[in-house]
């Protein structure tokens, strides 16, 4: 196997274009699991981790700006009250070892339906940014993930940074796992409630191919809200529960039957807005 150590983008991209088949290596802590399980065998490893354009967060009044390599522990050590919500989906992602080697750009890039970050950049309307040989590009979180474990990246680009819009109002996330810790959700959900635009924002993860905004439940919450109380009717919390789950789209593996994602997601988004609204 050949190995390319980048220590910039120009170079990374390079290695990219130059080594036919080449696989980015960011934390490794999806890939190195499956070359060790057999299911790829690249002929060809761009290791990012000294490439310095991918590193760093930035905050302004209006954007939250990651590194494509910011790791978890990063973001639990220093996003707390910039982005509590990653911040939290951020503790829930496997072992320390795992959070100090693990980076946002590479959950975004494995696009796995259960991937912790991405409910809620999906439900922050983030976007990451493309560059490859052809030129810098945006795209939606939804825009990118096509299906599990597909994105709509060219082999030949790489993930630089992710922006995401800052949101004023309470955020919480919730997954549900087959234990407390290390463990892949069988459902996880993200609800921020953006005070200032008067919408709960909301991302499910693990209970369909990508993952999903679910519309009716975001609109109907919006209408039932007094936002002056920032309080909701407990039936309208309810109803919004109902509308998460009719949205899900699950399937049944090793690890759930499709009934019970459907129905743990819609009893952990109740759960995650009535702790937004307590908050």
């Amino acid at each position: 196997m050949t190995i390319a150590r980048p220590t910039d983008l120009p170079s990374a991209l390079d290695a990219l274009t130059t080594m036919p088949g080449a696989r980015p290596l960011a934390g490794g802590t999806d890939l190195q699991v499956e070359v060790n399980l057999g299911h790829r065998r690249p002929d060809a490893i761009v290791a990012l981790r000294r490439v310095g354009e991918l590193q760093g967060i930035g905050t302004t009044d209006d954007v939250l700006d990651l590194g494509a390599l910011t790791t978890y522990a990063q973001v639990e050590a220093d996003l707390g009250d910039a982005a509590p919500g990653l911040a939290m989906a951020a503790r829930t992602v496997g072992s320390p070892q795992i959070r100090n080697a693990g980076t946002i750009g590479g959950n975004l890039g494995t696009a796995s339906p259960a991937g912790d970050t991405l409910p809620w950049l999906l439900a922050m309307d983030a976007a990451v940014r493309l560059v490859g040989p052809r030129g810098t590009r945006d795209l939606g979180v939804a825009e990118l993930v096509t299906g599990p474990k597909r994105t709509a990246m060219a082999a030949d680009e790489l993930i630089t940074r992710v922006l995401v819009p800052r949101v004023e109002g309470p955020q919480h996330v919730a997954k549900v796992g087959p234990r407390t810790a290390m463990a892949i959700a069988i459902a996880s959900v993200a609800v921020i409630v953006d005070t200032a635009s008067r919408r709960v924002r909301v991302g499910l993860g693990s209970v369909g191919p990508t993952p999903l905004r679910p519309t009716a439940a975001e609109a109907m919450i919006d209408d039932a809200m007094d936002w002056s109380a920032l309080h909701a009717p407990h039936d309208a919390i309810t109803r919004f529960g109902d509308l998460c789950a009719a949205a899900a789209s699950p399937i049944t593996d090793h690890r759930s039957t499709a009934d019970y994602r459907r129905h743990a997601v819609g009893v952990i988004a109740a759960r995650t807005l009535e702790r937004c609204l307590q908050r």
